[in-house]
């Protein structure tokens, strides 16, 4: 068994007002809680891992390479193959909270070792 406290788990803030905490997972599948302030948005990427994202507080746009658009409000999900492009924002007037499950497992170096 592996616990991980909130408080006392491995957080980083990419850019002001989005922090990411890594949650209890392993190298098959890894949790993240985020918060993403209003008008932020990620830059269009994409990655190895399957992704679902899940929508605890406020409402988030999934943003595709295609120029499709979503937006999921409290408690809706979306899947994202691996390699697909995409980009995540909230257009929202409010802070949104969400989790992220990635499949493999990833570490915040994703993030960390973009330059």
């Amino acid at each position: 068994m592996e616990v991980v406290q909130f408080d006392n788990a491995e957080s980083y803030e990419p850019e002001k007002g989005w922090r990411r905490v890594s949650l209890a997972g392993s190298d098959e599948f890894s949790f993240e809680w985020f918060e993403k302030p209003p008008g932020h948005a990620s830059p269009m990427h994409n990655h190895e891992n399957e992704q679902v994202c899940i929508v605890l507080q406020g409402e988030l746009t999934l943003h595709s390479e295609d120029g499709e658009s979503v937006t999921l409000e409290q408690y809706d999900s979306a899947w994202l193959g691996p390699w697909e492009e995409h980009a995540v924002e909230n257009e929202g007037d409010e802070l949104a909270v969400g989790l992220d499950v990635f499949a493999p497992g990833r570490s915040f170096d994703y993030w960390t070792d973009r330059e």
